[in-house]
């Protein structure tokens, strides 16, 4: 628990020209997705980071381009109001925030126990859609619960344990007659030389990744050609490529199969195997946000990167730092 007497605000305050409204709308709307507490009037105010200094920053240059003035300021304190106050403004909006998923969350719960019970299978693609997009929506207000309402963390258990049976059903019905990968155990492939196919993109960067952080730390990697993969040398193991011991197999794209050849029991890792899988099999099974920005960053590196092995050292930077925002 942090302590109240010593948090820092944010206050910005501003005025724009009535017309046109949609500048009004457009400010607005932009302090409530960051979580401002609107006070009196065009006040908002923010516990005091550097995003949010940034954040307010901008909102100011943008206030000016429309013909407004603006500033902000940062407090210890607010006056005529204590600290645990604010905060419990902060919370009480997002407890009307978490209530409103709730009642969306409801139905979703009891339509997927209709399909665990076998009254009806037809929907299954449907539910996911609506799965995913409560998740995205309760990780839009996570994020910006500052303070860890109540209602929060519930919510949250509440989601996961209903995508978790959303999956449980749908794998055998979107995935047919295909079989889990046979599992393996790390230390058998401990130090070893890991082969791929040239001109590395998204899933073997990402496959890489996982298998330097997870599976064998000590990995060397190379590149070979198809034709080579059925009888790599020197102990090598081949991955995504065709042929090889580890590759795509079902709807599964190469790092969700070594996910679960190894039994990687990581959440953050689970995570960047379902952006990957929506970037290489490009059927949107997880709706992924940040599957674009990903692939862009990747892109960016493929072109500018002097070789295959300096392509793919720094796709699985990337990879580690996605990794560690999301643990």
């Amino acid at each position: 628990m942090p302590d109240l007497s010593e948090h820092e605000w944010l206050l910005i305050f501003y005025s724009v020209p009535s017309r046109p409204v949609a500048n009004r709308m457009k400010l607005w709307r932009k302090m409530a997705r960051a979580g401002a507490l609107q006070f009196k009037g065009a006040v908002y105010a923010l516990p005091a980071t550097e995003e949010h200094y940034e954040l307010f920053q901008w909102l100011i240059a943008e206030v000016a381009s429309m013909g407004g003035d603006g500033a902000f300021v940062k407090a210890s304190r607010i006056e005529t109001m204590k600290n645990s106050e604010i905060i419990a403004l902060f919370n009480e909006a997002r407890e009307t925030d978490f209530r409103g998923l709730e009642k969306k969350l409801d139905p979703l719960e009891r339509k997927i126990q209709s399909v665990r019970k076998g009254t009806s299978t037809q929907n299954i693609k449907k539910l996911a859609e609506q799965t995913i997009k409560l998740t995205k929506e309760y990780d839009a207000v996570r994020a910006i619960d500052f303070f860890s309402s109540k209602t929060g963390g519930g919510i949250g258990k509440r989601i996961h344990a209903l995508d978790a049976e959303l999956r449980k059903i749908a794998r055998p019905a979107m995935a047919g007659s295909a079989q889990e990968p046979s599992l393996r155990k790390p230390e058998d492939y401990q130090n070893r030389t890991w082969v791929t196919r040239k001109n590395p993109f998204v899933d073997r960067m990402a496959s890489a990744w996982l298998i330097r952080r997870f599976i064998d730390p000590g990995a060397r990697f190379g590149f070979i050609d198809e034709q080579e993969a059925a009888q790599p040398r020197d102990r090598a193991v081949s991955f995504d490529i065709r042929g090889g011991e580890f590759t795509h197999q079902g709807d599964l794209c190469t790092c969700e199969v070594l996910l679960r050849s190894f039994s990687v029991r990581d959440s953050a890792a689970a995570r960047i195997a379902e952006i990957v899988h929506d970037l290489d099999i490009r059927d949107e099974k997880y709706g992924t946000v940040e599957a674009a920005g990903v692939e862009e960053m990747l892109a960016g590196i493929r072109k500018t990167a002097g070789n295959d092995n300096e392509a793919l050292e720094r796709g699985m930077s990337v990879f580690e730092m996605l990794y560690a925002a999301k643990q």
